[in-house]
């Protein structure tokens, strides 16, 4: 088949997300996208690995849909995958206004009636390819299933940690916002701390650097790095000193009672980096739209995570 006529791949994504973390959803993606969804169901041209997303549960690389089950099952007919086993997963949509019962035994019924028409080897325990059956807006479904891993959750048990630091779930979003793709982009976090954020994008295989200018917690944010068998270059700098040139910085700006920093300093912060990198994340607990525009931002998108009457701003600008 030419380049003219390949057929484009749909992607289906489900997502889950609790009520406050809505705001922060919709931004990531947005920014993953160019679009969001209000249904918790999300479907795209592009391919992003669910694992990718604290927010992602799992993704259907669609090779058939049809309008109704019977048609669905003619085409997976057709299928041949000799020499691998396999197994059928029926992914809940979840949405209220669904018409297919989504009950245990119909879900089991699905996915056993889709299997018995596959031309290959069923195996539940240690299938070799793993498939999909959906029912989402008013189609059937069926393609290849990727279920997403909460690599996030791992990072959580890192050997330093800061009271006031992101929580790896909200860094690993901020990351996905700065750094939807991050082929050929060059980043910085330059108020990195303990390093929450930099495991989160080194992790993804993010060229990242981290750098921040107090030297007594530089040795713990090294050793959260390697705990995780990531490596990536960590440096003793004030952001007003970096020169070299970064497409993004995810800035959190420091606000705990050892690093009380005066409009002054932000205004001072933002300007270098306002310099140094051509897209800046910033992460904020309290009002910053004028000092952004003083440094000569444009604020592109935002977001709200609360926490209890906790809450943090995520800004991104150019």
């Amino acid at each position: 088949m030419d380049e003219k006529h390949k057929k484009i791949t749909t992607y289906i994504y489900t997502y889950a997300h609790y009520e406050n973390e809505l705001s922060l959803c919709a931004l990531e993606m947005r920014s993953l996208f160019g679009s969001e969804s209000q249904t918790g169901i999300l479907e795209s041209h592009l391919k992003i690995d669910p694992s990718r997303s604290p927010f992602i549960k799992e993704r259907i690389d669609v090779i058939y849909e049809g309008d109704s089950f019977q048609n669905l099952l003619k085409q997976v007919a057709s299928l041949q995958i000799a020499g691998e086993t396999f197994k059928v997963v029926y992914v809940k949509n979840g949405f209220p206004k669904i018409s297919v019962d989504e009950g245990f035994e119909n879900r089991r019924a699905i996915e056993k009636e889709i299997g018995l028409h596959i031309s290959g080897i069923a195996d539940i325990h240690h299938p070799k390819r793993l498939f999909g059956v959906m029912n989402v807006n008013g189609r059937w479904v069926f393609g290849d299933y990727v279920k997403g891993e909460s690599v996030w959750f791992r990072h959580q048990q890192k050997p330093h940690s800061y009271s006031t630091a992101l929580n790896t779930r909200v860094a690993r979003a901020v990351v996905n916002i700065a750094i939807p793709d991050p082929i050929g982009i060059k980043a910085i976090d330059p108020c990195c701390g303990i390093g929450t954020v930099l495991v989160e994008a080194l992790s993804m295989g993010i060229d990242i650097v981290g750098s921040d200018r107090n030297p007594l917690i530089l040795g713990g944010t090294r050793e959260n790095i390697k705990h995780f068998g990531l490596s990536g270059e960590v440096k003793l700098a004030d952001i007003r000193d970096i020169t070299n040139q970064y497409d993004v910085a995810i800035i959190d700006l420091p606000y705990n009672l050892c690093s009380v920093i005066t409009p002054d300093e932000q205004l001072e912060m933002l300007r270098s980096a306002r310099q140094f990198a051509n897209k800046v994340v910033v992460v904020t607990v309290e009002p910053i739209d004028e000092i952004l525009l003083n440094a000569g931002f444009i604020i592109i998108d935002r977001a709200v995570v609360k926490k209890g009457s906790f809450s943090r701003e995520v800004i991104v600008c150019k």
